[in-house]
């Protein structure tokens, strides 16, 4: 006799997850949470997953403005004003032709030699 598949078991098991969607640092994949939700043994890591962990590792060199202000433990619009004396380059990304993206993004060396230079 063939077992038949009742009308909403998928929706079951997706709805045994948590809510909300999946994060990258988490570690699990859709595949991964769908088979510990049925109680089946979870495969191994996808390919998408070890790609997610091997870029976790490395720490990012551009910073974004919240970024760069907790790296350097001040406000965000310390870093403004930084960028805007002069004393703080930040990094313009070229997109199309003429144009720059809008987003401020302060390099890491750059931020480590100013505080260099504020060191007596």
């Amino acid at each position: 006799m063939v077992k038949k598949e009742l009308p909403l078991a998928a929706a079951s098991v997706r709805l045994r997850r948590p809510s909300g969607r999946l994060r990258k640092d988490r570690g699990t994949s859709i595949a991964e949470g769908t088979a510990a939700a049925s109680g089946q043994a979870a495969p191994g890591p996808t390919p998408r997953t070890a790609a997610y962990e091997a870029v976790g590792s490395i720490p990012p060199r551009l910073l974004g403005l919240r970024a760069a202000a907790a790296y350097l433990g001040v406000s965000p619009w310390t870093i403004r004003d930084l960028e805007a004396d002069g004393t703080l380059r930040r990094v313009n990304v070229p997109l199309r032709i003429g144009r720059e993206l809008r987003k401020l993004l302060f390099d890491r060396e750059d931020l480590d030699q100013l505080v260099d230079s504020w060191k007596i």
